[in-house]
């Protein structure tokens, strides 16, 4: 059984922003990318799933980055998944250069939803594809909820659209790491990148759901959170630092 799935691969303009660095919302897609692969391997990947309709659903994510590769950089990526804690998965993820320096590290809890019924579900037979990784050390604990942010809101509305959507019908998770620094705005992502960026994922966003989003700034940090009459969908929020 494959305890770690690790993948290379050379850093595109299509995964970087508009300075040529390794864009946040790409690192949740290679991500969901590996964390795939691997599970294709383990025999719980989502075409075994879908035959008895279900797929795998992230509930969180937390992403912590010392330093960003930029175009034409090799980047590898570790991933591995930890025992199940009751209902959900447990997977880290970490990102190395070209000499195994360490970029950044990821922790994620993922579990099981029910295409038909659109509620999750428990761990059943999958837990036991599950390879027992108790002997590895994870970079970092279970991912984190939001805290909270004191200081002014606004409020934005956005619709999704046709590139937010993926194959489950809903937002990709990977899409609110672009709608956080779409909220920062184009001068502060010039002058600023992403430390920390988390995420708690408490309810799909569907197509045709108007998401209110309320906004928080405060010196180095951002909260975001996402309403559907008045319903908390997501929320997230990230730590900036200088680019270097």
């Amino acid at each position: 059984m494959l305890k770690v799935y690790q993948e290379s691969f050379i850093l595109r303009t299509c995964n970087c922003d508009f300075q040529g660095q390794w864009r946040p919302s790409a690192i949740l897609e290679t991500m969901q990318e590996t964390a795939g692969a691997h599970s294709h391997l383990l025999g719980c990947g989502r075409d075994a799933l879908l035959k008895d309709h279900i797929v795998w659903v992230l509930t969180r994510s937390e992403v912590h980055m010392h330093r960003y590769p930029k175009v034409m950089d090799q980047v590898t990526v570790e991933t591995f998944p930890m025992p199940n804690r009751r209902w959900f998965f447990p997977r880290y993820y970490l990102f190395k250069d070209q000499d195994g320096q360490l970029l950044g590290y990821a922790g994620t809890l993922w579990a099981l939803l029910d295409m038909n019924t659109r509620k999750m579900l428990p761990p059943g037979d999958v837990a036991s594809l599950i390879p027992n990784n108790s002997d590895l050390t994870p970079p970092m604990g279970l991912p984190s909820t939001v805290e909270a942010i004191e200081g002014e809101m606004h409020t934005v509305f956005r619709m999704p659209q046709y590139t937010d959507l993926d194959v489950n019908q809903h937002v990709n998770n990977t899409r609110y790491a672009d709608w956080a620094c779409d909220a920062l705005g184009v001068e502060m992502m010039r002058s600023y990148c992403l430390d920390t960026l988390v995420i708690n994922y408490a309810a799909e966003v569907l197509p045709h759901q108007e998401m209110e989003l309320q906004i928080i700034k405060a010196a180095n940090r951002c909260r975001v959170a996402g309403f559907h009459e008045g319903k908390m969908h997501f929320e997230l929020s990230v730590a900036l630092s200088p680019r270097k």
